[in-house]
């Protein structure tokens, strides 16, 4: 990861598991013309996330993410399978997970900082609304908290 000159906003790696094409479509447009984001990847299910987490597969040469956004309701390995994953290894709990997803109920909030989840917030349903959360999810993750140093540097 550059080192980061005070005054200058750093660049982050996004990992965004999500299979709902309008969702992606609405992400990838509030972080394009970011100052903040240095290259957001799309996985499309469970599966998918754990072997970009663990590099394998056709995932074998990509940049650790600075922090997940994590569905829920995604196949293959649900978003908390994918969680408890994440956050039960050594290498990979140190990366912040947003969950980022359509459930408001109680039980998916509870098994979500059960998992150690960095915070759960629900997807507004209007698109003007989603894009801002985006927005702010995206400035508060890089620019106002520090992250853990990326292990890819």
């Amino acid at each position: 990861f550059p080192v980061t000159i005070p005054g200058t906003m750093k660049k982050g790696h996004i990992l965004l598991v999500e299979d709902n094409e309008g969702d992606i479509l609405l992400t990838t447009e509030a972080f394009e013309h970011s100052t903040h984001v240095a290259q957001l990847r799309v996985v499309r299910n469970g599966k998918d996330a754990i072997d970009f987490l663990v590099k394998q597969g056709r995932f074998t040469h990509v940049t650790e993410p600075d922090f997940i956004l994590l569905d829920i309701n995604i196949p293959k390995k649900n978003g908390h399978e994918v969680l408890r994953f994440i956050k039960n290894s050594e290498r990979l709990k140190h990366i912040p997970v947003v969950m980022f997803t359509t459930s408001s109920t109680p039980k998916d909030i509870h098994l979500a900082y059960e998992n150690y989840v960095n915070c759960y917030i629900t997807k507004p349903v209007d698109v003007k609304s989603f894009q801002k959360a985006v927005n702010q999810i995206e400035s508060y993750w890089l620019s106002l908290v520090q992250l853990s140093p990326n292990h890819d540097a």
